[in-house]
């Protein structure tokens, strides 16, 4: 198939140049008019059939677009070995995490030089033997793909548990391994989300299966180690289709926890791991709009929630008694401080906060007084770390910024003292005073001040002559926090400044700020990004013609909505697994994740939300009007964003846009939302994006 498909890539980009002309030409995809009616409203979708996975004309026109863009970027594959090699070599290749403790064991990882994954190790507490529980490295032996997950070591520490994913579609089968002997035991699980849960007898086993067809996360199963699969218990089956489910232990062991959650609500069920063949019982039944979740210590379950408390408050409840009319307050709601997380020990909690839009770690003893970390940097993030032993005062916690690369500290939370444990190492000379990150603030256009976190090489002057690339995501209040990324030293070294727009549709002040950026204020999330384009310009860190600006996934859509706005703030966008079919996406719900994501998008079957999706879904509103220079990537076995979608707005625009200025498409047929699994592999889908950008403005090496 592959060698045939081949074959019509080739007549594609043959047929779409003229007779005679030294240029080549972009393949031209085919129309096929199909009707799509909802709310009364029509619209004609001439690319729909692009959707046809195994129609051989559909891998044919995907490979004349990698073939195009071989190319046409075939004068830059020098510049894009060097970029290689350059981001490769401060990358140091023989390297090892830092080990956790847990349960008499230190758990880490290492990588040795050449290879692409790590290796998962550990050893006994107060000894130096080293026992390599899996070698990726062998394992991913003649696959183009190779991702592991769910790594879980019984309660005895004899037996692990992981899971593998060979195709890039999310799709875990699960194994385990015996520690002891080093042999694979013959129970295999398919279909899973990687993760499992074990029971206290060290032989029952939880785990999540996906629906075969929309990939949501729907059953809870039991295993019992040595029992055939097809004889596992049915534990749980959430029968909303809004809803996905999860299956975890809390900290302490006792209990083992399942979570069923939509976007908006959330509903736990609990049962003591000691009796892993009882009923789970729910925690506190589902409420539209109630967020709640769970850990343990002691006599108490403690429960974050946003009941009453949109930056939500932390609630304690006795063993047996686990309605929200038995929940005490322990932490409660302020306005200017959103509670993201806690970590409880036997004789502390750390609480992850995040404040005037830091992360910030703050200890409460229960005995004493309590404080909060403190950093110096005016840019930074900090999160709680590994911490798997619950009778410890001592706090794992990673800090990062635009500068300093990833530092893991022991923090000791009884006498307040820090000690650093590993920072990442950047090799080729790599100096963070050579680099300065500050904060600036962009006006929103309804008077609202963005955040954005800046950085560059020290000796940059503001006057408009150096080039910019703008990052943003926007959605599902997930936060880009401004940690180290190596991959941006290149720009950084050649006089770009580097930017993260901390939009609305993050949770960046709080919950309130991703509230702002969904649903029915969604276009805030594509006005401020436009806003903070205008503030770069405006004050002289750039000008449009050398502006960038570059997004994946929902930050795909991102750079679809900003495009289709303001054209003319950018010189050239990326567009990483864009999600640009909005409002057909949302009207299917055997495509992964939609009816999941009502609460984020919108229904479309609304006509209020309808006819809001249908004004911003970037394919829906490609005109014809000049485009910036585009380069857009795709993976074909995406699971969050089917490879579809990217290749018909990528059509649309090439049949519609009025401008001469380049427009990419990159198919990865091997991989899926995440791109490759190895180490390596990323940094030349990064060398190619710089020398995209670099050849637009003149930069050769």
């Amino acid at each position: 198939m592959r060698k045939l498909t081949s074959l019509f890539a080739m007549i594609l980009l043959i047929a779409a140049c003229h007779s005679g002309d030294q240029a080549v030409k972009p393949p031209v995809a085919k129309k096929i008019p199909h009707e799509i009616v909802t709310n009364g409203h029509k619209r004609v979708d001439p690319y729909y059939w692009m959707k046809q996975r195994e129609n051989p004309e559909v891998v044919a026109y995907l490979e004349a677009e990698n073939a195009y863009l071989k190319a046409v970027m075939k004068d830059t594959e020098p510049l894009q070995e060097k970029l290689y090699n350059e981001i490769r070599s401060k990358i140091k290749e023989s390297d090892e995490s830092v080990p956790y403790p847990e349960n008499g064991f230190v758990y880490y990882s290492r990588t040795v030089p050449g290879e692409e994954y790590s290796l998962f190790c550990r050893r006994m507490i107060g000894s130096a033997d080293e026992e390599v529980m899996l070698d990726i490295n062998a394992m991913a032996k003649g696959y183009a793909y190779y991702g592991v997950g769910g790594g879980s070591v019984s309660p005895d520490n004899k037996i692990l548990a992981y899971s593998v994913d060979t195709v890039s579609r999310r799709n875990y089968t699960i194994y385990f391994k015996d520690l002891t002997s080093g042999d694979l035991l013959p129970d295999e699980i398919p279909m899973t989300t990687g993760g499992v849960a074990w029971g206290n007898d060290n032989k029952t086993i939880f785990y999540v299966v996906r629906n075969e067809t929309t990939l949501r996360s729907e059953k809870i199963m039991r295993h019992m180690l040595g029992t055939p699969v097809s004889e596992d218990d049915l534990v749980y089956f959430e029968e909303d289709e809004t809803f996905s489910v999860n299956i975890s232990k809390t900290k302490s062991g006792r209990f083992l926890v399942i979570e069923s959650g939509s976007t908006l609500t959330t509903e736990f069920r609990v049962l003591d791991a000691n009796t892993p063949a009882g009923d789970f019982r729910v925690f506190q039944p589902r409420e539209r709009g109630l967020e709640y979740e769970v850990d343990h210590a002691g006599e108490y379950f403690y429960i974050r929630t946003n009941l009453d408390a949109q930056n939500f408050r932390l609630m304690k409840a006795p063993l047996d008694r686990t309605s929200k009319e038995n929940w005490v307050e322990v932490i409660p709601h302020r306005e200017d401080v959103y509670l993201t997380g806690i970590s409880l020990f036997k004789d502390f909690m750390a609480l992850q906060e995040r404040e005037n839009g830091l992360n910030q770690i703050r200890i409460m003893p229960s005995k004493g007084d309590e404080h909060t970390i403190s950093f110096e940097e005016e840019v930074y993030t900090v999160n709680i770390g590994v911490n798997r032993e619950f009778n410890s005062s001592t706090l794992r916690f990673q800090y990062s910024s635009l500068t300093t690369p990833v530092s893991t500290y022991d923090y000791d939370m009884n006498n307040r003292e820090r000690v650093l444990l590993k920072q990442e190492e950047v090799l080729g000379g790599f100096n963070p005073e050579d680099y300065e990150t500050r904060r600036d603030y962009a006006l929103a256009s309804d008077g609202t001040r963005i955040p954005l976190s800046i950085v560059y090489k020290k000796g940059f002057v503001q006057d408009g002559s150096r080039p910019a690339l703008l990052y943003g995501y926007g959605s599902y209040g997930y936060t880009q926090d401004p940690f180290f990324r190596v991959r941006i030293l290149p720009l950084l070294d050649r006089g770009f400044v580097y930017v993260i727009a901390h939009i609305r549709g993050e949770q960046f002040y709080g919950r309130g700020w991703y509230e702002d950026g969904k649903l029915l204020k969604k276009i805030n999330t594509f006005t401020d990004f436009n806003s903070a384009a205008e503030h770069l310009i405006k004050e002289k860190y750039t000008t449009a013609d050398k502006l960038f600006a570059k997004g994946g996934s929902a930050g795909g859509l991102l750079m679809g909505a900003v495009v289709n706005l303001r054209p003319n703030l950018y010189r050239g966008v990326i567009a990483n697994v864009p999600f640009v079919d909005v409002v057909t996406t949302m009207l299917d719900e055997s495509i992964p994740l939609t009816t999941s994501e009502f609460d984020e998008w919108g229904n479309p079957k609304d006509e209020e939300y309808y006819h809001y999706m249908l004004s911003y879904s970037p394919y829906d509103n490609v005109e014809a009007k000049e485009y910036p220079a585009m380069l857009v990537t795709t993976g074909f076995h995406d699971s969050q964003v089917q490879y579809w979608e990217p290749a018909k707005w990528v059509a649309k625009l090439r049949d519609m846009k009025t401008d001469s200025n380049p427009l990419l498409f990159q198919i990865n047929m091997d991989f899926g939302h995440g791109g490759a699994s190895g180490r390596f592999q990323g940094i030349k889908d990064t060398a190619l994006e710089y020398a995209f950008i670099f050849s637009l403005i003149g930069i050769d090496e």
